[in-house]
């Protein structure tokens, strides 16, 4: 594996789960010239005793000699003690919202949480969102918005305290460690947003992955992958005044893939997203008990069960999440075979494609924070389409099984609606080819359709709507115009336009990242950790080009700073 080129430099990775295990081998390399720490941020995997869980993530950064290690621990037992006084004041159970007896009515001055030092935050903190949207984006504080029940509806009081508490945390490790760089692969959760947030008001360079839907190319982003960094707008509006000539092969690559049969991306190969068939009732049974051989480790083995009981909020429950995830597996099971709820495509047909996506998900939660609602969105769209169009609704196949069936009736009673049949095709091409045209909140279906020369629109601000016809839309009320569009035939010189516009998408991703295969360094790492494999020069030459993207990415932004 290469050196980094940095020396002196204070160094800080953000680590979650799985997403932190290439980042350890970068760890190993950067402490020999810089000083170099590991923020831990998620709840359960910096404060459970080592199971495996963590036992290759927390507790392997821990086996580092000279990396400092911060995590949330200490906020999480705060916020426990705090949220407990508090309910104990006012006769509140855990998990009941309202004082119960003879307790003092609550009362707005009376929250565990520091309202003045909040609206301080929300004031000279919050550039890119403010505190409200950036809860959107953990799971733990969304239950209102998504199917995973494990998880429980959070209040006020926890909500504001949470947010309290994890910017006083983030805040003193700038005023403590002083960071130079920030490096992260991952944009989900709470902290991720509030770090984005401070390192923007200190003038840090807090870099992590956006996906570019480019192959296996990313690209840096310094607003935690929220909207479309200025940087990578200038680079394209730079590239699309260049000529044919010079995006000919960004254009060549746009004619080879408009001959491919499939138009999945590779890096998705192998993945629940590329899956089309059911799974046998002995391979699920197989799956949940692994499933319970693994929290029972957690719970029991490990003796985190005590802990998991002192907030749900932090602390996902174990037999929930098996019942959920037995139910999620039969219905998946289900509707990957014939159905009542979904419905194949009519053959000749006028449709607008509409592909759902996983809920909860960053893509959605992080960068459209406004949308998380598909079936409002569904009800949107339907009133919008001109008569005699109908719109197909497809899940994603990574949420299959998992949203509430009712779902899809409701959907279907929409009388232009229809539920389509997931694995009706096995490749996105046909169901976009045969539409008038593609309506996704950030989805990668826009940006396949702009390549096959269809339109589309997006409700999110995605760096790919740059390109020419996939329109925004930011108000319901522009939806009929823009629907009416699909009806219209582009003209060539529109086509051609359009195709010119992608080629200077593309060239842009080139320019400003590297393809890096995030999947195959998460599982090699994992791999490597557990021993079923040597570490081989495969990977250390994936590792390089993670280590060419941060130097690249790290250039860009004192280039931006001047």
């Amino acid at each position: 594996m290469k050196k980094f080129s940095w020396k002196n430099k204070k160094i800080l990775l953000v680590c979650r789960e799985t997403y932190c295990k290439p980042l350890w081998f970068l760890a190993e390399s950067l402490k020999e010239d810089n000083d170099v720490a590991a923020f831990f941020i998620m709840s359960s995997e910096c404060s459970f005793n080592k199971c495996y869980y963590n036992e290759h993530t927390y507790y392997q950064f821990k086996k580092l000699d000279g990396i400092k290690i911060y995590d949330v621990k200490d906020i999480c037992d705060e916020f426990i003690d705090r949220m407990d006084k508090w309910r104990s004041r006012y006769g509140i159970k855990r998990g009941v919202k309202k004082a119960v007896g003879g307790a003092a009515p609550l009362t707005s001055d009376k929250g565990p949480y520091d309202m003045e030092y909040l609206e301080m935050i929300e004031r000279d903190f919050c550039h890119f969102k403010g505190l409200n949207l950036q809860l959107m984006a953990s799971q733990e504080n969304t239950r209102h918005y998504h199917f995973r029940y494990y998880w429980s509806l959070t209040s006020y009081e926890e909500n504001c305290l949470w947010l309290e508490l994890n910017y006083k945390k983030i805040i003193s490790i700038f005023e403590e460690w002083k960071p130079d760089i920030i490096l992260d692969m991952d944009n989900a959760e709470l902290q991720r947003t509030v770090l984005a947030e401070v390192a923007h008001r200190y003038g840090t360079c807090a870099m992590t992955i956006e996906y570019s839907k480019y192959g296996y190319y990313k690209y840096p982003s310094f607003q935690n992958s929220y909207g479309i960094d200025p940087y990578i707008r200038k680079m394209y509006e730079d590239n699309l005044a260049k000529t044919d000539e010079e995006l000919a092969e960004a254009i060549a690559y746009i004619e080879k893939y408009r001959s491919e049969s499939s138009i999945m991306n590779k890096e998705f190969s192998g993945s629940v997203t590329n899956k089309y068939e059911r799974d046998s009732l002995i391979w699920i049974a197989r799956v949940m008990r692994g499933k319970w051989n693994y929290f029972w480790d957690q719970d029991i083995t490990a003796k985190n069960l005590a802990r998991k009981k002192k907030s749900r909020m932090l602390y996902a429950p174990s037999l929930p999440y098996l019942r959920h995830y037995l139910q999620t597996e039969l219905n998946k099971r289900m509707l990957f075979g014939k159905n009542r709820y979904f419905e194949p495509p009519v053959e000749g047909e006028d449709y607008v494609y509409m592909p759902l996506h996983l809920i909860p998900e960053s893509s959605v939660f992080v960068k459209a924070s406004y949308y998380v609602d598909e079936l409002n969105l569904i009800e949107q769209v339907s009133k919008s389409l001109p008569i005699g169009v109908k719109l197909y609704v497809k899940e994603h196949q990574a949420m299959l099984g998992e949203r509430d069936l009712s779902f899809y009736e409701r959907a279907a009673q929409l009388h232009n609606v229809r539920v389509v049949q997931v694995n009706y095709y096995k490749d996105p091409k046909p169901w976009i080819l045969k539409a008038k045209g593609v309506v996704t909140i950030t989805g990668t279906a826009a940006y396949e359709a702009a390549l096959l020369g269809k339109l589309s629109v997006v409700f999110g601000e995605v760096p790919f709507s740059m390109i020419h016809r996939i329109p925004r839309v930011p108000a319901f009320s522009q939806l009929p115009g823009a629907l009416r569009n699909f009806m219209v035939p582009v003209p060539q010189e529109e086509l051609t336009w359009m195709t010119h516009s992608a080629a200077a998408s593309i060239e842009t991703v080139k320019q400003a990242g590297e393809p890096v295969k995030i999947f195959e360094l998460m599982d090699g790492a994992e791999e490597i950790f557990v021993g079923r494999r040597e570490r081989t020069k495969e990977f250390d030459d994936e590792l390089d080009v993670l280590v060419d993207f941060f130097e690249k990415g790290y250039e860009r932004f004192r280039l931006i700073q001047g």
